[in-house]
């Protein structure tokens, strides 16, 4: 029997304000705290019996998971008259709610911040041990708090709905068999994003599978649309750049031809639709009329922000200038602007370097 909610009914510590969300197996309500109004709260309730378990799966799955790009859990209490899960309030829409307004797609740079949000919320996942299973539009949430989708930031990407993070293949397809015919719309997007080794059920869902979902994701953020057959993203709309349409076939490929992890996605993504950026040039260095700068705003190897001036990224090593300055006498390594060495003493001059 499915389960009604109204406004102002109590729930823990919070009373019900408004549904802004629903499933096929449950309802998420926006509530404020009993005592302090302001403190607001998202608040997920099962409509069916059936999915008590996996919301008390969700809760001690995400608990775990502290990352700026996966929904925090506040609250859980499976057993209470009206099970509950307690998340971070996210102030704006779900991903599936920008793309209803968005039928041909949105902007190409903010697809590709939304892309990576998405991919570090995985990669953090992932790295404890935990797969999404159901990673689909309507389970990306973006905070943009009264802000244009133009202003969103990586930060501002929310991953929600870990409720089958724990499932196995048998699972999934029991739960989608199981929807009701008013839900079969509801149903078909979700299987979408099901990778063909899950849905075929050859193989226990893996990380590789969420990888498969995220690559229909990048093909509807640039198109509007889900991918057919071997469309690539710029054979929809002609100017998406290669590069994604490079990544993207790496996605949305069979389980052996995509990317090993998340991580290697991100990386990849990263080093192609990240050119070198030019920061502002450093003055002539004594004695050699040359102008250096630095190559890169963050390090291409590891993506550590470098200071002005750098000539190594501090995080990794790598060299982030196409000529390393050094002192020729003492073999040290000045600042960019020295006119005498900080370690020896020495003039620095072309020939001296």
């Amino acid at each position: 029997m499915t389960t009604k909610f109204d406004p102002e009914t109590r729930v823990s510590e919070y009373l019900l304000e408004e549904c802004i969300g629903k499933g096929a197996f449950g309802e998420v309500w926006r509530a404020r705290h009993h005592v302090w109004k302001d403190d607001r709260v998202a608040i997920k309730l099962p409509t069916e019996p059936e999915y008590v378990r996996y919301l008390q799966r969700e809760g001690v799955v995400v608990h775990g998971l502290r990352h700026p790009n996966i929904v925090r859990v506040l609250g859980l209490d499976p057993y209470s008259d009206l099970p509950y899960l307690v998340m971070e309030l996210v102030k704006g829409p779900s991903l599936r709610d920008v793309l209803n307004e968005n039928p041909t797609g949105i902007d190409i740079d903010t697809a590709i911040v939304i892309l990576r949000g998405i991919l570090h919320g995985m990669v953090a996942a992932h790295e404890a041990g935990v797969m999404h299973r159901d990673l689909k539009p309507g389970n990306v949430l973006l905070h943009l708090d009264g802000q244009p989708l133009s202003a969103i930031s990586v930060a501002n990407v929310k991953v929600s709905d870990f409720g089958l993070g724990v499932a196995n293949a048998d699972t999934l397809r029991s739960i989608a068999q199981s929807a009701s015919f008013a839900r079969e719309e509801e149903l078909v997007g979700t299987l979408a994003y099901m990778a063909p080794e899950v849905r075929d059920g050859n193989t226990e869902p893996a990380a590789k599978a969420d990888l498969y979902a995220i690559g229909v994701i990048l093909f509807e953020l640039i198109t509007g649309e889900r991918p057919a057959g071997a469309e690539l993203p710029s054979s929809v709309r002609s100017n998406a750049p290669k590069e994604l349409d490079e990544v993207f076939q790496r996605l949305y490929a069979r389980q052996d031809r995509r990317y090993e992890t998340a991580q290697a996605a991100l990386e990849d993504l990263d080093a192609r639709l990240s050119p070198p950026v030019t920061s502002p040039p450093l003055p002539p260095l004594p004695g050699d009329g040359a102008v250096r700068v630095t190559t890169h705003a963050t390090c291409l190897g590891c993506g550590q922000v470098l200071e002005p001036g750098d000539q190594y990224c501090t995080g990794c090593g790598k060299q982030v200038v196409e000529r390393v300055r050094r002192c020729a006498s003492c073999q040290g390594y000045p600042g960019p602007h020295d006119s005498f060495c900080i370690f020896c003493g020495a003039a620095l001059t072309l020939a001296a370097e």
